[in-house]
């Protein structure tokens, strides 16, 4: 069953938590600045719609232990690097973090828009396979939650 307070977290409140992050902030770790991370957080929900595509990179045999990882409560560890990412940010998209984060809120949307006639369709995440729409709760939940994390905000 599709963890509801986890989809209204980010359906509802992670916007305005996100929105309160100082501009200027350091992270806690990691190589990105807040606006890299709004938009690294914002390219991510683009992958949940196919608005971007990586192929599937790991292993067929490894799939279970990775999925048993993704729908357990445990967190991401500091500095986990995407292994599709180059080891440095990607520079900015936008000119400020408010257009960044305008666009956060539109992709946030947009996730919900995909999957609301058909929460079974999956799409591909390129560590975790395919996954449907409780699985993409549980695995924006888990990488905002790690990402507000790194700038100071405890959910």
């Amino acid at each position: 069953m599709l963890n509801e307070t986890k989809r209204q977290f980010l359906e509802t409140e992670f916007i305005p938590l996100i929105s309160h992050i100082d501009r200027l902030s350091s992270p806690r770790w990691g190589k990105m600045n807040a606006q890299q991370m709004v938009e690294h957080v914002s390219g991510f929900f683009r992958l949940s719609t196919k608005k971007l595509a990586f192929p599937l990179i790991t292993p067929h045999e490894q799939l279970a232990k990775y999925y048993a990882f993704l729908m357990s409560e445990k967190e991401f560890r500091e500095n986990t690097k995407a292994p599709v990412l180059p080891d440095e940010p990607l520079p900015h998209r936008y000119a400020t973090m408010d257009e960044a984060i305008a666009d956060l809120e539109e992709q946030v949307k947009s996730f919900f828009d995909y999957f609301r006639d058909d929460a079974a369709i999956k799409t591909l995440h390129p560590v975790f396979g395919e996954l449907n729409f409780e699985e993409w709760v549980q695995l924006h939940y888990k990488h905002v939650k790690h990402h507000l994390k790194q700038f100071g905000i405890e959910i």
